[in-house]
Order: C-alpha cells, then structure tokens, then sequence
C-alpha cells in the first residue's frame, strides 16, 4: 500500500512541476500526438501526427518555431514598393480612381510582411501543467515571452494557445502564432484566407493573385480581418489533413463598436505563410503600426487562438470554425423580422411605378423612345445623365404577377426599346454586341461603367440573359428571337478554340487586360440560346466553354468579377457561375456539372461575414438604438472583397441574390451550412430597410439610407427575394411546390425569374400572382407566396415560417384587390408534403401556425 502510494505522489509531482530537465514532452489525445524534442535550439516539434479513421498518419514538416515583428519607429503608412503586373504594367493604373488609395493601404510593408525585424526563436523552458497542458517560455531581448498549449478536450482536433508578453523595451510589436508545421508547394492541396484567395497553386503574378485571388500569392502577405469573411486562414496537404488558425473571436475588430462605424480598423493580421514564406497559416496580433502595437517597457500582452488539425479538406475545417468557434447559429436565432419579404415586395411595388421615386426617364435615341431609370454613381463621361435598367427579369415578373397596367403600358415598351437601342446591329465586328451598359442621355450614347470597351460577359448578361428573360414572357415576339441568334452567334465567333473568350475588347477589336483570363460563366449565354432557341450548336460551344472554365478556373479556385469599376475583381459573378452549372446539370445530367455547382458554392460561402458573434448589446446607430445583431455583418456576402474590392471601406451588401442558389445547393448537398448563410441574410435585416420604400441599402455602412441613388436596385430586390421564397416554398414541399425558373439575372447574382409558365403546387397547376395589400399577416416572421390555380377558383397561398421556433398569426384577405366578388366556400390548412391539416371556417379571421422553417398552404376555393 506504501509503495502504491509513494507512486502515486512520484506521478502527481511529476505531472504538475518544472520540466525543464526532460529533453521531450508530449501532448496527446485520440486525435492529435505533438512531441517536442529539446535542441540546441529549444523545444522542437519532432513530431506531429493525427488520426484518420483509427490509423495515426505522421505528418511530414512539424516545427514549432516562434516569430514576432519589432520596430522602433511607426512603420510607414504608405506603399513603399510598387507592384506590376507579369507584364508590367503598373496596377491597378491610375483611371481606376476608386481604388487607388486603398491598393496604396494593401501595398505598405506591413501588408507585404517586409516591414520591421522578424525574430524567431524555439522556447527554452517548459512546465507541464496538467495531462492536457503545457506552458513554454522564452527570454527575448524584446520581451518574456509565455505560451500555454492545451488540446481541447471537446474539439480534440484543436490546440488551444494562449501567448503571454512581458515588454522590455518599448517599440512596434506583432507577434504571430507559432508554425506547428509547413507544407511544400509541391504537397499543395488548397488553401485560402477567406475572402481574399482560394485555389490550389502558387500564382504566376504576385499582383493577379493579391488582387484577385487567381493562384495563392507567394509572398506572406499579411491580410486585413476587415474583408477577410471568417477568421481562420487554412492549407490543405495532398498527405490528408487541414491545418489552421482560428482567431479567438474576441481578436477582429467590431464593425460598429458603439455608436459609429469602426469596420476599417485593423486589429489582426492572418496570412497563409509565415515571415519566411513557407507555407503554414498565421496569425499577427496586433498588426504592427496599427493601434495596439505601440508599447513600453513593462506593458503585458495576452492573446489566445487556436491551431486545428485534422484529416479533412479544407470546407469541413471552415464549417468547424464557423459553427464551433464563431456559434454563427446563435447569430442566426437572435434574428427576427420587423417586415416581411413579401410585405416589401409589395412596397417596392409602389416605389417603383412611381415616376419620381423610381427616378424613371424617357428620352429619344434614334426616333425610339428608351426608358430607364437614372444612375447617378460613376460612369464614364457622365454628367448625371445615366440611365440604366437592372434587372429585365425581374420587371417583367412583376408585370405579370400583378397584372398592373402602369407596368405593362408605361414602363415595359420603353424598357424594351431600350434594350433593343442597346444591341448593335450593324454589321461588323460588334455586330450582336451590347453596345454599352448605361446610356448617357446628354451625350446620346451607350457607355460601358469603366471604360472605352466591349465585353463578352456583357452580351451574355445585357443580350442574351435579358432578352432571354423577357422571351419567356413574350414567347412569340420574333424580333426578340432574332436579335437573341444575332447575340449568340457572335459569341459563337468570339469564344476561343480552347472554349473560353477574351476579357473584353477595345472599340478596334483588340483584346484588352491581356494578365486576366475571363474565368466568369460568359458560356451561360449559349444555354439561353439553346432553351429559347433549340438549336444544338449553341449547348455544344456551352458545353466547350463550361469545361474550360471549370478545368481552369473553378477547380483551381480562380474567378473574375463583372464590376468594371473596380478592374473585374472576383464578386458575385462567382456565385452566378454555381448557378450555371446547376442549370447545365439540369439539361445535361452530367454529374460533373452538378459537383462543379457545389464546388463553386462552398467557395463563395467565403464571401460571406461569419464574425465577429452577434449579441443582444446595445448599440446606437443615426441617434437610433438598436441591438447588435439588427446591424450584424454576420451572414452578408460583399460585392467584392479582397485587397481592394468595395467592402474595404463600405462592408458588405445587403443585395443577396444568393439565397435561392443556396437554397438549391442545399437540396443537392445536404450541407446545411448553405440554408444557414440563406436565412442569416434574408432575416431580421429591418436596420437596413428603408421604411417608406421598402428598399434596402445597397452597402452596409449605408444602414437604412434605402436605395439613394440607385433606384434600380429595387428591381434586384424583388429578384432575389422571389427567387429565395420559391426556391424555399420548393425545398420544404420536397418539389411538390415547384415553378420552372428563367435565367440569372445581370449582374449582381444567381436569382432568377419565375410566372412566365405555370408552376405546380401539390399536384394542381398554378400561376404566380404577386397582390400588393391583398393579404394581412399580423406575423412578420410569416412569408406569403400567392398561387392561383390555372383553371380559376382557387387560391393556394404558401405560408413559410422563417423563424427557428413556431410562429402563429392572423390572416386576412382583402378580396377586393383579388378582382374576387364572392367569398370562399372552402378554407383549408395543408402541411408541407400537401396533407390537410384542418378546416377552417369561411370567415375571415383564419389563424395559422407553423413548424420552424417549415411550410403550410391556405387553401381556399371560390366555387
């Protein structure tokens, strides 16, 4: 008994003392084993293994070496070093004003990683301080530096690290996390810093992969949390495992930290290599020069992260950091509506028939009268006399779903011949091209945003989806069809032999932006003309250019934007091409399109803010209180991130024409990450909607300042509001609700269109009717979608609940706006799959209740 118990005390004494005498250490559980081993050097990881399905897997390059930066002086705040591009010319070229000053930012020498002196160094002493922890130290000149390492007993992929610092002398400091291990290039498998890259090979150009994210930079580059959507830069080894850092959330700066904007602060640094270049992901705190980094002699610093390793890719990592560090499910319950999407569409209605608030004009262009409405952001050679039309799609939807005649007399013909104004038919190299995104009414001309040039993209969006949306309404308008064949046969003369197409072209024919490849869905064109027109050739050079563009571009995780101002850096244009390639699934059935959708959907799940967690903190926004989760990044994509895109300095959007595709890829996938990042965006977004109008600001920064200049984009929100709730109405029926879709709108997204043909709900033909205050719902978590049965008679109104509980209300119909005399002879409750659920009285005081996130129909017939 003695003797047991002496052992006992000999093993606690060892377990919690000073190690310093032991040459190794270890740390383990039944994921991760890290051994160090004491050097000449310090404490080395000698090594690192993990488990993959029961079998320990050693992984190649463990390390375990220390960096910080120093400086005496405040590092400079202005590029130093010029970046060209491969063929040198300067970037990004002094006409793209709007992003000069923010490349400047992106360009310093603490963004490059050349600024101040990198110190590296192995600690020297270590204490265990449990079975599952263990803390190292370090005497520098600059400081004493402590770190704990403990393996988290509930994520046993995860390390957690605390690192503690003791100033010595004053200056600049940023210290990094430790390099648990690295991965030669040649072991590549993935890797990104959402929101700024992703892909699979160190890129050619430094400045086309920094700015645009086509191949991984190959300088450490030390990104801003401002546009960088999660926290958590990661690399991916051909050997079978991810490896990360996750910052602890409490790190990145808050956008809104009390009464105004503080989106642009830079609290973190994140990179995908460490100082020397090899690539390991890293974290900088503080970034050096940027507040926080300046210290005295005796000031303490403390910091926590994590370092996560495990045998999977490089999505269930990020899925791991989203859910399990960043709880993005609790920032989705704290949501709730204060207005219905439904209810806004109706709003926007108004706003929009509405000559002044919709800014609508009509002007003569060779003895035609165009209609658009005015746009008064930049545009080259404007002078406050652009016009534009958003979203042709979705206009003609409205049209017909309401049945208004102000639509259908006093805004479509004019719109109409605007969009034939637009297509140049005169023969020549241009012939069928878009000859100009916006018209300048002063000047009689059509201009593309940014520039004297023609563009592919732009007749794929601004001939071929338009016409092609508005063909599905008007399905016997020949005219149409013969300028759709003049569009697509120039693609068809454009597209290279390879299957791709150039950037864009000068007004002489010569190929421009020769360092960008289009890696963008320009093939997309060529499928409308193949639903439209049924002609083969046109799905052939479809198909051509769909396997270009996903052996060149999707699978290497590179992608262009369609924003000219901003020099094509990648946007939602990324999200279009998942839509794409759902579409070309649906003609072909070629499994690879179907994977290539999905593919390009979990990549822009990185353009979508999942930090930092939304709380129920008071905030001040314009004098107005409101609590932090209302005006939450988290959940938003931006309209281009990265180095220099808009969410630099405006954050993100609220235009979300994702949502549906989400929807979709969710049914495909059964990654519910997807239907999360839908309803976080769709949900509880009141702080930003205008209230008289119903129309939600473009930017985040903007809050509810509503569409302010750009009275178009409501068109885009009754696009891709429709889009979500059918594409919703259709996942939780399980495709008993299913309405065919037109074709992705130009250019914000994948929404598309829909009530050209007649749907089907539960087995009965019916038709889409949009009826502006025919229906009052006292819950605003309640979405209504109304459906009219081909045949007449009936009523099916798709009830959704878009709330994490059960919600119940009130419904009322006001028959008059239905065109309807008689009341209804029947009320019916049906459930998801079509079942009913219970008769109701014909009265008009009908209340509802609803599963969480599910769907209930209100049947009533009129005969």
């Amino acid at each position: 008994m003695c003797t047991r118990l002496l052992l006992l005390m000999l093993s606690l004494c060892w377990a919690w003392s000073p190690a310093q005498a032991q040459d190794q250490i270890l740390l383990e559980n039944d994921q991760l084993k890290i051994q160090w081993k004491k050097t000449d050097k310090g404490y080395e990881i000698y090594a690192l293994s993990f488990n993959s399905e029961g079998q320990w897997v050693d992984v190649a390059h463990p390390t375990g070496e220390y960096s910080y930066l120093s400086s005496k002086e405040k590092p400079a705040g202005k590029a130093e070093e010029k970046l060209f591009t491969a063929h040198g010319d300067p970037f990004p070229g002094e006409e793209y004003k709007y992003l000069l000053s923010t490349w400047d930012k992106r360009t310093t020498g603490v963004a490059l990683n050349t600024a101040g002196e990198a110190s590296y160094f192995f600690p020297d002493k270590v204490t265990r301080l449990g079975k599952q922890k263990i803390r190292f130290e370090k005497d520098t000149p600059s400081g004493k530096i402590q770190i704990d390492w403990e393996l988290d007993p509930e994520y046993q992929q995860d390390i957690l690290i605390t690192q503690t610092v003791q100033i010595k002398q004053a200056g600049y400091y940023s210290f990094s996390s430790p390099t648990l291990t690295t991965v030669s290039v040649d072991e590549l498998e993935w890797a990104t810093v959402p929101g700024y890259f992703h892909g699979n090979h160190i890129g050619d150009d430094l400045t086309v992969a920094y700015a645009y994210g086509n191949g991984i930079p190959s300088r450490p580059i030390v990104f801003s949390e401002n546009t960088a959507s999660t926290l958590s830069p990661m690399v991916t080894s051909k050997q079978g495992f991810t490896t990360a850092v996750i910052a602890d959330p409490i790190l990145g700066r808050d956008p809104w930290e009390k009464d105004q904007m503080t989106h642009a602060d830079w609290n973190l640094g994140l990179s995908h290599m460490n100082r020397k270049g090899q690539l390991s992901p890293t974290l900088y705190y503080p970034v050096l020069g940027e507040p926080g980094s300046q210290m005295n002699k005796g000031d303490q610093l403390n910091f926590s992260f994590r370092l996560s390793l495990q045998d999977k890719d490089w999505f269930e990592t990020l899925k791991h950091t989203v859910y399990d560090i960043y709880d993005f499910k609790k920032s989705l319950k704290l949501r709730k509506n204060k207005q219905s999407l439904s209810n806004r569409v109706e709003t926007m209605h108004g706003y929009l028939t509405d000559p002044t608030t919709s800014l609508w004009r009509v002007e003569e262009f060779q003895g035609k009268k165009i209609g658009a409405q005015a746009y008064l952001g930049g545009v080259v050679g404007s002078d406050k006399d652009a016009m534009k039309n958003a979203d042709y799609g979705a206009m003609w939807m409205l049209a017909h779903a309401t049945g208004d005649p102000q639509l259908k007399n006093d805004i479509l013909p004019f719109a109409l011949n605007f969009k034939l104004a637009q297509q140049q038919v005169e023969p020549g190299f241009f012939q069928g091209a878009a000859i100009g995104q916006y018209y300048l009414s002063k000047s009689k001309q059509f201009v593309e945003e940014w520039g004297d040039m023609v563009e592919p993209i732009a007749l794929t969006y601004y001939i071929m989806l338009d016409i092609g949306n508005i063909l599905l309404f008007e399905k016997d308008n020949v005219e149409l069809k013969e300028r759709l064949k003049l569009g697509a046969d120039l693609l068809l003369d454009w597209q290279k032999p390879e299957g791709s197409w150039p950037v864009a072209y000068d007004r002489q024919g010569d190929e421009m932006f020769p360092e960008l490849k289009d890696y963008r869905a320009t093939f997309y064109g060529l499928l409308v003309a193949y639903r439209i027109l049924g002609e083969e050739k046109y799905l052939d050079a479809a198909v051509k250019g769909a396997d270009w563009y996903l052996e060149n571009g999707v699978a290497k995780g590179c992608f262009l934007g369609v924003c000219g101002d901003v020099r094509y850096v990648p946007d939602f244009a990324t999200a279009q091409t998942a839509q794409a390639y759902l579409d070309l699934y649906d003609i072909t059935g070629t499994e690879k399109y179907k994977e290539a959708a999905i593919q390009a959907a979990k990549i822009y799940a990185t353009h979508i803010y999942t930090h930092p967690i939304s709380t129920e903190e008071n905030k001040t926004v314009k004098d107005k209180p409101l609590q932090d989760w209302e005006i939450s990044q988290v959940g938003l994509s931006f309209e281009h991130g990265g180095a220099i895109g808009s969410a630099n300095s405006h954050g993100p959007i609220l235009l979300a024409s994702h949502l549906g595709m989400f929807i979709r890829i969710y049914a495909l996938s059964g990654e519910h990450i997807f239907a999360d990042m839908a309803r976080s965006a769709a949900i509880g977004r009141d702080a930003f909607v205008n209230q008289e109008t119903g129309v939600a600001s473009y930017y985040w920064r903007n809050m509810d300042a509503g569409s302010g200049p750009f009275p178009h984009h409501a068109w885009w929100q009754i696009g891709w509001i429709t889009d979500y709730l059918m594409a919703e109405a259709e996942f939780r029926s399980e495709g008993k609700v299913f309405f065919p879709r037109g074709f992705i709108t130009p250019k914000v997204g994948p929404h598309q269109s829909y009530g050209f043909d007649a749907g089907v709900v539960f087995g009965k033909k019916a038709n889409l009717k949009i009826v502006p205050g025919g229906i009052i719902l006292d819950n605003p978590s309640l979405e209504h979608i109304i459906t009219e049965t081909e045949e007449g008679g009936s009523l099916l109104i798709l009830l959704l609940n878009q709330h994490h509980e059960i919600q119940s209300g009130k419904l009322q119909l006001d028959l008059e706006k239905f065109n309807q005399n008689l009341s209804p002879t029947s009320v019916r409750i049906l459930d998801q799959e079509g079942k009913v659920l219970q008769e109701l009285p014909v009265d008009q005081d009908w209340r509802v209740s609803i599963p969480p996130y599910g769907l209930a129909v209100l049947e009533l017939t009129f005969k």
